[in-house]
């Protein structure tokens, strides 16, 4: 029993360190993800090893070491928990014309439950909607979405990287973009609310540092940062959308918030885990929706699931004029600007 606890702490541990080291590779990277499940093994960790306590000081090196694992994982993921301070305040007095609604899908591009997907955005009604891994077939198969969706940019691609973006408001200066990669696309575009205010969109599905696709994370969070610059130097209010295939915090997910000056309005509200919708026990949020300081938060919700490995993420927004001087972003310093320049770099 003593060689199977001292296993079991040893991989608690290693997990953690893995995470910790600054290395794009996607075998360190990858640990970055199920931190939630990190916590839950640790304290699985130390339940065992009070079980089958003994009194000897290997056994209390063994609890201190898990102990302080498990206060170090708490630590990343407190802020995502309710107990925490928001980053994002709660709307009130709530106006239509102030107000804008995302819903961001990754379909799943082999899925074929194209009506689940349809029954999902009419439930929910948003005022945008981004669908992602979208190919020709999606694209035959929602058209429909036309009727409720004045405006529409469509980008099907068959390498699961295709985007559908459909708005009920005008897309203005529309673009679509090829930042890092020749073949994943972003879209960039302005909307007018009814209130007469202008917001740039940026629509992302960067590439995951997974074997099948980059063993590396450079080419996701080069992406990420050149978006941020854009978001940074807009004077107008921004939301960046998306699968952005990083969790919440990932320490690139923060400097990609410490760049732009975004907000996420995940933070004191809970993880709204997207992603597998098909394992409970290895979920994790990886569709996000970052906004400026110009917003506070009405509602987000995870809907329902189609037949894809993700949810969909559903965000009503209300722009209000007094949230710039309420609210805080992250702050970023000369460490932050030195490591998001050398990643911008690379490649």
């Amino acid at each position: 029993m003593d060689i199977f606890l001292t296993i079991l702490v040893v991989i608690s541990l290693l997990f953690t360190i893995l995470s910790i080291i600054r290395n794009d590779n996607w075998a360190f990277r990858i640990f970055d993800y199920p931190r939630l499940q990190k916590f839950v093994f640790s304290f699985l960790c130390l339940l065992l090893l009070f079980i089958f306590f003994k009194n000897t000081l290997y056994y209390y090196i063994l609890i201190v070491l898990v102990l302080i694992n498990i206060l170090y994982i708490g630590y990343l993921i407190f802020p995502f928990t309710f107990f925490a301070k928001k980053q994002v305040l709660n709307a009130s007095s709530v106006k239509d014309e102030d107000t804008l609604s995302i819903m961001i899908a990754n379909v799943y591009q082999d899925n074929t439950n194209y009506s689940g997907c349809l029954n999902q955005i009419k439930s929910a009604n948003p005022d945008i909607v981004l669908l992602i891994e979208t190919n020709k077939y999606w694209e035959e198969n929602t058209n429909e979405l036309s009727e409720n969706f004045a405006y529409c940019k469509k980008v099907p691609q068959e390498n699961t990287y295709g985007m559908l973006l459909y708005s009920k408001y005008e897309l203005l200066n529309l673009e679509v973009k090829y930042l890092v990669e020749d073949d994943i696309p972003s879209i960039h575009t302005f909307i007018k609310l009814k209130n007469g205010v202008d917001v740039r969109l940026f629509a992302v599905h960067p590439t995951p540092p997974v074997p099948n696709e980059n063993i590396r994370s450079t080419e996701r969070d080069k992406e990420l940062l050149l978006v941020a610059d854009m978001a940074e130097k807009c004077k107008d209010p921004v939301i960046v959308f998306g699968d952005l295939n990083d969790v919440a915090w990932s320490y690139t997910t923060k400097l990609f918030l410490k760049m732009s000056g975004l907000l996420d309005p995940r933070k004191g509200r809970g993880f709204y885990n997207s992603f597998h919708a098909h394992y409970f026990f290895m979920r994790f949020p990886l569709d996000h929706a970052f906004i400026s300081k110009h917003f506070k938060l009405v509602s987000m919700k995870r809907c329902k699931n189609f037949n894809s490995d993700h949810f969909p993420i559903y965000i009503k927004l209300q722009y209000d004029k007094n949230a710039i001087l309420q609210q805080e972003s992250m702050e970023k310093d000369a460490d932050d600007v030195k490591l998001a320049n050398e990643k911008k770099s690379k490649i």
